[in-house]
């Protein structure tokens, strides 16, 4: 297993029957009976794993602590330029600025969120840099009721508003390049995958269709015969009794123990010794599509059990969900008129063709509305399309997509990276056939070939944005398609909701600005 970081080489030896030692060079399934030792040539240091989350932690404290600076400065040369305050203001707002500043820091601070294993949940990390926020902001305006500093309310409002978009800004930033850095294999966790299991091949799967999540598994401990059956095609590094000398052979810094595939004494002794030889040490529970914050501690005669909490959606947050789908929709709608007017004579003038295109899509309950994009192909590309079938890029399921897609116009193209052919969707936003956020809507013939589980994403709303359009870049599969739906119906919330738009409009801004500066295209 190689990445830019290192060249790494795993050699095993294996004694044939005269006692000689025979060689092997790389293999993806081991065949021999047990390892007897593995070597590692790495010119880097295993050490170097915990420096760079050392180093990863103290950019995102130093991101944290420039965007508070400026989004607090930008507070307060906009209150000052207002000609309700004076120069005797300024040494008291300066005094609240950094008072505000430093209670959004420990709040910070005490949610954890420099921690990689908490700000890797997107809506945690937003959750908590919303409160670091609102904190700072109550803390200004009792300070500033104490002191009784004119203008204080505006300063309470503008500097967590201008520090909470910037930290939210930063940190994005910062994920984006992490993710395109550790999809080339640099800046990643090795892990060793304890237990041999259908959940840990499921694991296996996620972690290798997902390298920018920053895990490499560099082979797997347990029964070999299980190993084999279950297809798991890693290098075999032993039983669970050699997991923390494969860790140390292999340049690993911790393991992800399979709970399913352990029993108990295993799963209890091995956890304990990683522990005490200082490993990061994952522990998997099994569940498949459960929202970790449907997890709720619930110790029972001291041992670490947890509570399920049911899914369900309560009528006032769905009567929410609404309220802010036509709130933010109308403001999209008012915005967005200008520009659907343009890009409509754009389209008309391209080609001469219709402007809209109209689609029937399968809805909540099941039930089919009429969709509306801009059209961003040739008028005769259904007809087109028996002919690509052999490139489609969505392997393994019903939907249909193609990398380079010919029939897409010139103008259609420049629509797609921008998101901007969805705009007519906040008509049927407005309208009540889909939401802001929420699985996008299927055709009805990819419909008729779900099963009865994936039919379950119609109990929710079909939104113009959804959890697979935002997470789904890594790996595009039907797999990844169903699995982030099922997740979100399952697991929905305001909360997922507003992480999902926040991501969308990163990754639309990122998309437009990349195509701005390289020219790229789109399919």
């Amino acid at each position: 297993m190689a990445n830019d970081e290192a060249t790494v080489r795993t050699v095993v030896r294996e004694a044939d029957s005269g006692g000689r030692m025979r060689w092997g060079g790389r293999t993806a399934m081991p065949t021999y009976p047990a390892p007897l030792s593995i070597e590692i040539e790495d010119d880097r240091p295993a050490a170097s794993q915990s420096s760079n989350a050392r180093w990863l932690k103290r950019l995102t404290q130093g991101l944290d602590l420039l965007s508070l600076l400026a989004g607090w400065l930008l507070a307060y040369l906009t209150v000052t330029a207002s000609p309700f305050a004076g120069p005797a203001d300024e040494m008291p707002l300066r005094l609240l600025g950094l008072t505000g500043g430093a209670t959004a820091l420990m709040v910070v601070a005490s949610r954890r969120l420099w921690l990689a294993r908490v700000c890797a949940v997107r809506s945690a990390e937003l959750q908590g840099l919303g409160a670091a926020a609102m904190t700072s902001a109550l803390v200004v305006l009792a300070a500033g009721q104490v002191i009784d500093y004119n203008g204080h309310d505006r300063y309470a409002v503008l500097g967590p508003s201008y520090s909470f978009a910037l930290m939210v800004v930063c940190r994005a930033s910062l994920t984006a390049w992490l993710k395109s850095v550790r999809r080339r294999g640099r800046l990643a966790r090795r892990l060793v995958l304890v237990g041999a299991d259908a959940h840990a091949r499921h694991l296996a799967t996620l972690l290798e269709r997902h390298p920018g999540m920053g895990y490499q598994v560099v082979g797997i401990c347990g029964r070999r015969e299980d190993v084999i059956r279950h297809g798991l095609s890693m290098p075999w590094l032993g039983g669970h009794d050699t997991v923390e000398r494969a860790i140390a052979d292999t340049g690993a810094n911790g393991a992800l123990l399979v709970a399913s595939a352990l029993d108990h004494d295993e799963l209890n002794n091995t956890a304990r010794a990683l522990l005490a030889a200082g490993r990061h040490v994952h522990v998997s529970s099994a569940l498949s599509g459960i929202s970790h914050e449907r997890l709720v501690p619930l110790p029972l005669a001291r041992e670490p059990l947890f509570y399920l909490e049911r899914s369900t959606l309560a009528p006032a947050q769905l009567a929410l969900k609404r309220i802010a789908d036509v709130t933010i929709g109308l403001m999209m709608v008012v915005v967005a008129l200008p520009v659907l007017a343009a890009i409509a004579l754009i389209i008309k003038l391209d080609d001469g063709g219709p402007v809209l295109f109209r689609q029937r899509r399968v809805g909540h309950r099941g039930e089919a509305f009429t969709l509306f994009k801009l059209r961003t192909m040739v008028t005769d590309a259904e007809g087109r399309r028996a002919d690509l079938e052999r490139r489609n890029g969505r392997a393994g399921g019903p939907l249909f997509k193609v990398e380079r897609d010919p029939r897409i116009t010139r103008v259609g193209r420049w629509l797609r990276i921008t998101s901007l052919d969805e705009l007519p969707q906040l008509f049927n936003v407005l309208r009540g056939d889909m939401s802001l956020v929420g699985p996008r809507p299927a055709l009805p013939h990819e419909v008729a070939q779900f099963d009865e589980e994936l039919r379950r994403r119609h109990r929710v709303m079909p939104g113009l944005t959804g959890l697979w359009q935002v997470e789904g870049r890594d790996d595009p599969s039907f797999d990844s398609y169903r699995r982030l739906d099922l997740y979100y119906v399952e697991n929905w919330s305001i909360g997922l909701d507003l992480a999902i738009l926040c991501t969308t409009i990163g990754a639309v801004a990122k998309r437009s600005f990349r195509m701005a500066v390289t020219g790229a295209g789109a399919s």
